[in-house]
């Protein structure tokens, strides 16, 4: 079916390889949309005007809803909601580093959007021709959602980039900041990656890390001339050859602390999305409560009718 282009289904027999990839890929994808709230949410009470509020407001449900999609497209696999959630708290399962960074200006949401969700769209657009059929069709949704993220923040940037010479500079710091991290967002190389290869053979990506990473480099390189600012990496350059930008090393040292759990808010962010999950417990109760109560005033509607 995969060589023929025809997606699984859930009820399709599959590899218990496949299934595993898939539960890790998908759930790892949801985890980043939930804690990728987190740093954005630093921002809702200082954001400069009641406008530029109710857009980043707007941008947090969506990641909200966009994790909500992808534990829906997981379960179809076999594994439940509290299982994924219980391998997040417990730091068994991962989500993407670049969330482990501090928001320390209002010029980061304009990264986050611009880059961060820039370097989300294109690992997200080949997911929507994914050969598994719920995880596709949930892309296709969260794609025109990004797409919307991402411009919101080029548009913060730009305005900031005509401001003051004050505003300038808080753009450029904060696109020094990001840039990095957002170039780590595709994964280790291709020559360090466990999974990238098996994963294009089952086609559950269409496109290695580095190739990615490389239209990245491309987009961001022309991107940010409109700015006015200047991509922090010194060794960037046109190659006519190659008819892309060549770019400078990457610190994959910094990337695996990182992921290992040590950059500098990934205590932060398991703590503050463990103490949500255990707050909120009285609404998911409430919530069963009612659905039983419902189910049991239809169930004994029911009964009279039927009498």
């Amino acid at each position: 079916k995969i060589d023929a282009e025809i997606r699984i289904e859930p009820k399709d027999q599959m590899p218990e390889a496949y299934r595993k990839t898939l539960v890790r890929q998908i759930s790892q994808h949801a985890h980043s949309e939930v804690v990728g709230m987190l740093p954005e949410a630093n921002w809702v009470t200082r954001a400069p005007s009641l406008k530029r509020k109710q857009i980043l407001l707007a941008k947090i449900q969506d990641e909200a809803g966009h994790g909500l999609y992808l534990y829906s497209a997981a379960e179809t696999l076999g594994v439940s909601r509290q299982q994924m959630i219980d391998d997040l708290h417990s730091g068994k399962a991962k989500y993407s580093s670049i969330f482990n960074y501090p928001t320390l200006s209002w010029a980061d949401m304009g990264s986050i959007g611009w880059m961060v969700d820039g370097a989300a769209i294109l690992n997200q657009i080949p997911l929507c021709r994914c050969s598994y059929g719920p995880y596709a069709r949930a892309m296709v949704r969260i794609c025109k959602e990004e797409s919307f993220h991402q411009r919101q923040g080029f548009e913060i940037l730009l305005v900031l980039s005509q401001g003051s010479p004050e505003q300038r500079a808080m753009a450029q710091e904060s696109i020094n900041r990001w840039y990095w991290p957002a170039m780590m967002m595709f994964g280790p190389s291709d020559t360090d990656s466990s999974n990238s290869e098996q994963s294009m053979k089952w086609r559950i990506k269409r496109f290695s890390n580095d190739e990615l990473r490389q239209r990245f480099v491309d987009m961001i390189a022309e991107q940010i001339k409109v700015l006015g600012l200047q991509v922090p990496d010194p060794d960037q350059k046109w190659n006519e050859e190659r008819g892309h930008y060549d770019s400078g090393p990457i610190n994959w040292d910094e990337f695996w602390n990182v992921v290992n759990g040590n950059g500098p808010c990934n205590k932060d962010r398991l703590d503050t999305r463990r103490k949500a999950w255990e707050d909120g417990a009285w609404v998911r109760e409430a919530a069963v409560a009612y659905a039983d109560k419902k189910e049991k005033r239809q169930s004994e509607a029911s009964r009279v009718e039927a009498a």
